[in-house]
């Protein structure tokens, strides 16, 4: 779960890490009473949405004034803001936040997260932080530092001091960077993230470490550990068709092809996605229907990967197991085609427990499937079908 920068910057700030003075404001009037309420001389005015890029996409601006802070509010709020990360269609911001600014004298970037190449809890940081990070890190590797966490349980202090002093700050700065890496370590595990990162963390003018734009997402698996952060949610940022997912315990991610695939195991889901990939398909989402998963889930999961725009064929590619068997997704197809209709080519690839049970079923109900005896063979029956409709 991604959350805004002003959730994170609430949430880093009751573990100790230095957030400068911010509001959230919903209109251009509460804009303006934020800056009065802030104080100073300058505000940044920062849209809110779960995107990089803001900066470059023009959502986010300094302002001398409280009224300049109350145009640049009324400008950002309600527009689509296009960046990198968005695609064309961008996304509505609905809320902005008004932050004081400062003099930033150095910019490094410090970022806690999930190293999958170690499987270990990894800190990165550069000398060098702010926009295009990650051009600056592909253009000079060297500029990434890395420390990989041994010990979950206890932060080798030692490790950490030596990784921060690389980072290109003085000894009083160096202190205070320890100081702040421990607290995003403590506030990672604490709220099961996936990543924290800070960049910029900055030295101001003044000589103070300040974590000016923060980025946190949480794993949305441990949210059942975590209610209180459930809060931080925001449903408009997200796709409508991952939430109904989330609601029927599927894991599900919609994706740009037109191949619609419904696939029981994750790893097997992705294995899909890849062999799809490789012969020039494209998968339309990722569906992972989980083994206990009942014949509704799965009805309910094969009517959202037929509802996707611009669906050419629907692969389905199970395995029977000892909880979830073939005949049980086939029954879930079965009463999602009853109900929808199927109006797509439909390639099955069933193995496993009641493997010929699940032809039998979708079968004698009539539902037009074209059955593969291997996922070879269902990717070749994939891209025959698709050839035919684009032609």
């Amino acid at each position: 779960m991604n959350l805004h920068e002003f959730q994170a910057k609430a949430l880093l700030s009751e573990y100790g890490v230095p957030i400068p003075k911010g509001i959230i404001a919903n209109s251009a009037e509460e804009a303006q009473k934020a800056a009065l309420n802030i104080g100073g001389g300058s505000w940044i005015v920062k849209a809110q949405i779960h995107a990089g890029g803001r900066g470059k996409a023009g959502g986010i601006k300094r302002e001398n004034s409280p009224a300049d802070v109350a145009a640049a509010a009324n400008h950002l709020i309600g527009s689509r803001l296009v960046t990198y990360q968005t695609g064309a269609a961008g996304k509505r911001v609905n809320q902005v936040y008004i932050e004081a600014a400062c003099e930033i004298s150095q910019e490094i970037y410090l970022a806690v997260l999930v190293d999958r190449s170690t499987a270990r809890i990894a800190f990165l940081g550069s000398p060098t932080g702010g926009e295009d990070i990650e051009e600056k890190a592909a253009d000079d590797p060297d500029r990434i530092h890395k420390l990989v966490v041994e010990d979950f349980e206890h932060l080798d202090h030692q490790a950490l001091t030596g990784f921060i002093s690389g980072l290109g700050l003085d000894g009083a700065n160096t202190q205070q960077a320890v100081s702040t890496a421990q607290a995003l370590f403590k506030a990672f595990k604490d709220c099961d993230a996936s990543l924290i990162e800070i960049n910029p963390l900055v030295v101001t003018s003044a000589g103070e470490l300040l974590a000016v734009d923060v980025k946190m997402i949480l794993d949305d698996n441990a949210l059942f550990r975590h209610q209180e952060l459930e809060k931080y949610r925001d449903e408009e940022e997200e796709d409508p068709a991952e939430l109904e997912a989330k609601r029927y315990e599927l894991n599900f991610v919609s994706l740009d092809g037109n191949v619609g695939c419904v696939v029981n195991g994750a790893g097997l889901a992705l294995a899909t996605l890849d062999l799809l990939k490789d012969n020039g398909v494209e998968p339309a989402n990722f569906m992972d229907i989980r083994p206990v998963a009942t014949r509704e889930q799965v009805a309910t999961g094969f009517e959202m990967v037929l509802a996707a725009p611009g669906i050419k064929a629907v692969l389905v590619n199970i395995y029977g197991g000892g909880i979830l068997r073939c005949d049980t997704i086939a029954e879930g197809i079965a009463l999602a085609a009853r109900r929808k209709g199927v109006t797509v080519p439909l390639i099955v690839r069933a193995a496993g427990t009641n493997m010929e049970l699940c032809q039998k079923v979708l079968t004698s109900q009539g539902i037009p499937a074209q059955f593969a005896r291997d996922i070879t063979q269902a990717v070749e029956m994939v891209i025959a079908a698709t050839s035919q409709e684009a032609a």
